[in-house]
């Protein structure tokens, strides 16, 4: 870590959400007053998470109820990423869904065609509604030829008691019964780097990401040569970053402890 890094000439701040802005449904301590000062001193930001189980206007509306008012661009989520792959990968491809209603109207919503039966692709996502019969259509698809591809490859989400197994997890046990791993997007990938920079219009100097899990929010800075700062409020603890090879480039207690770097 560099504590004497100064960001004076970034623009963007990529945020996490959940474990870093906020954990569960609490909002984190200074996350609102870090906004405040990124818009008082001339940079701005975009909200990127990882999980794919809600679409954007859910986090929206959660966000306003924290008392942080956003519009649609500042936020992607894995589940517009992946979508975004479909279309300019395949065509029209048929796709099983193992995924939430909400991840299900973000995919109908961008034109992609969700089917039951003999599909091209399964995409997985962070399906809190997964039961053993979607999970054995899928593996059963996956062994007659369909490609296997994942929004995002984290194992735990952060609430406020503890984690619950996120799409890493569902994706190890369709690995474990198929054999076959998939193309994770998401975190820490260059497709959502380039998703990104597409939709800032800027360039990787511009950006820092800023979150709360090495193998994810930080990665994606180390792999791409951009500036990450690792938050210690959510997955990691000081010591896993100390162990770790994944090494970010700051590391604070609190989103709002990045103003003294500022």
């Amino acid at each position: 870590m560099n504590k004497n890094l100064r960001l004076n000439s970034k623009k963007y701040f990529v945020l996490d959400m959940d474990g870093t802005f906020y954990l569960g449904n609490r909002l984190l301590d200074g996350s609102l007053e870090f906004l405040d000062r990124l818009n008082s001193q001339g940079y701005d930001f975009l909200f990127f998470t990882n999980n794919s189980s809600q679409n954007p206007e859910v986090y929206i509306n959660k966000l306003k109820s924290m008392g942080c008012v956003i519009g649609p661009s500042k936020i992607v989520t894995s589940g517009m990423v992946t979508t975004h792959y479909l279309k300019k990968h395949y065509k029209d491809p048929r796709v099983y869904l193992l995924g939430t209603p909400a991840l299900e109207d973000q995919f109908k919503k961008d034109g992609i065609n969700l089917v039951e039966e003999n599909p091209e692709l399964v995409v997985a996502g962070f399906d809190t509604t997964v039961t053993y019969e979607k999970l054995s259509k899928a593996c059963t698809f996956i062994r007659k030829g369909a490609k296997f591809i994942a929004t995002h490859p984290d194992f735990n989400c952060p609430v406020e008691n503890g984690f619950i197994p996120d799409c890493g997890a569902i994706c190890a046990f369709i690995t474990a019964s198929t054999g076959v791993l998939p193309k994770y997007l998401g975190k820490p990938y260059t497709e959502t780097l380039e998703f990104i920079l597409d939709h800032l219009s800027c360039t990787k100097d511009e950006l820092v990401f800023v979150g709360d899990r090495l193998y994810t929010d930080i990665a994606i800075g180390v792999n791409h040569g951009v500036t990450s700062i690792l938050v210690l409020s959510g997955e990691t603890k000081l010591e896993d970053a100390e162990k770790s090879e994944v090494k970010p480039d700051i590391i604070v207690d609190r989103l709002v402890d990045i103003v003294n770097f500022l």
